[in-house]
């Protein structure tokens, strides 16, 4: 009788059919090293151009180092830190496949908000998160974010792809970054420096910047329009107006604080994000004191209006949620308020006074429609912001 047993020393049938059957890889379960890595050497000369004598080491490292040494001339330095993303303004960058500005958005979000302390950014890492590598898609994303760096005047010394199979689709991504800067103490800005008699500057955005994209492609959705389309008004298609990439004010609102004669001059800053202009001004108002801002001083570019019309979004609505023209916004001295806008042309920004900064109890009573106050924002507990008028031409 034979014996069917498996002998001692033999591999069990089911081992040796496993032992020959295909096994599961990381490359088969959906991650492609091999492409990350060629994402690294396409972004390689990018990221080094923003590399400055004081960051040490290459593109590879586990962690971005930077020479803080100059940091031993401050009397009492100030770390300050941002992290942020680009929201579904990504949707955009997708439909268009276009994905070499997307990075501009990601590090104005991040590195503006890092100068309205009056702080001078001194790093900025990514990490973005994809369903699947494609090394040239990736590669321009961090393009983006490196030209945004050069901009600002920051350095990009680390980030990290993460490649999500099975929780992200293939043509899924995210981005997000932080930074950090420094201040001297004594130069800190904020509302403990503003006064009763104050200017508001506001300075012009580039568009709708990386807020409310989520209201942004509902209106267009319900329309039906499409991103290929002309758009008059636009003076290009509908794509490439709203995939405009933010303005980044870092370099010109540093030099406003660095010049002759605005040193000093600016007491406070508000980058204009989500929540519109009044929540985020209302940020660096002190209890007591209030901003009037007149709409009648700055007229939006047409993007604004028409997602209005093409939304019969409520223009209340709208200016909680967007820009609406105005992506940095300055409290000065009055005697340096000339001097101030000034220099900003002089860079090519366009700004203006839209406002000033007056008693909170003289503020009137909201009367028309469009008289809206807004008290505290964000967590924060300080004065008021009251806008009124209309824009020019507004429909």
């Amino acid at each position: 009788m034979t014996d069917s047993s498996p002998h001692p020393d033999s591999p069990h049938p089911d081992v040796a059919s496993a032992a020959s059957a295909p096994g599961i890889t990381y490359a088969s379960s959906g991650v492609d090293t091999a492409a990350g890595d060629r994402a690294v050497e396409l972004m390689k000369e990018a990221v080094a151009a923003t590399h400055g004598p004081e960051v040490i080491g290459g593109i590879g490292a586990f962690a971005g180092l930077v020479d803080v040494s100059a940091l031993k001339a401050y009397e009492r330095p100030l770390l300050a830190s941002s992290t942020d993303g680009v929201g579904t303004k990504i949707a955009i960058a997708r439909a268009m496949d276009v994905h070499d500005t997307i990075g501009r958005d990601l590090v104005g979000m991040v590195v503006d908000d890092i100068v309205v302390v009056g702080a001078s950014p001194l790093a900025m890492t990514d990490y973005i998160a994809c369903g699947k590598v494609v090394p040239e898609r990736i590669a321009d994303i961090v393009r983006g974010i490196a030209e945004g760096c050069q901009d600002a005047g920051c350095a990009l010394v680390g980030g990290e792809t993460a490649e999500h199979p099975g929780l992200m689709g293939p043509e899924d991504y995210d981005v997000a970054g932080a930074a950090v800067g420094a201040v001297e103490a004594d130069a800190l800005l904020g509302p403990e420096r503003v006064r009763h008699g104050d200017v508001v500057i506001g300075m012009e955005s580039s568009g709708l910047h990386a807020n409310g994209y989520s209201l942004v492609r509902a209106v267009l959705a319900s329309q039906d329009l499409r991103l290929d389309q002309h758009i008059d008004d636009f003076g290009r298609t509908l794509g490439q107006e709203v995939l405009e990439p933010t303005r980044i004010y870092a370099a010109d609102v540093l030099a406003l604080l660095d010049g002759r004669r605005t040193s000093g001059a600016v007491h406070a800053l508000s980058h204009v994000t989500g929540g519109g202009l009044a929540a985020n001004l209302a940020r660096v108002i002190p209890a007591g004191l209030a901003a009037r801002v007149d709409r009648s001083t700055w007229q939006p570019s047409p993007v604004f209006s028409r997602i209005a019309r093409w939304g019969q979004v409520p223009q209340l609505d709208l200016e909680g949620t967007v820009n609406m023209g105005v992506g940095m916004i300055a409290l000065v001295d009055a005697e340096g308020a000339d001097a101030a806008l000034s220099l900003l042309e002089q860079r090519g920004l366009p700004s203006r006074v839209i406002g000033e900064i007056v008693a909170e109890d003289s503020l009137p009573e909201p009367g028309a429609p469009l008289e809206q106050v807004t008290v505290g924002a964000k967590g924060v507990e300080g004065g008021a912001v009251m806008l009124a008028g209309q824009h020019p031409g507004w429909q």
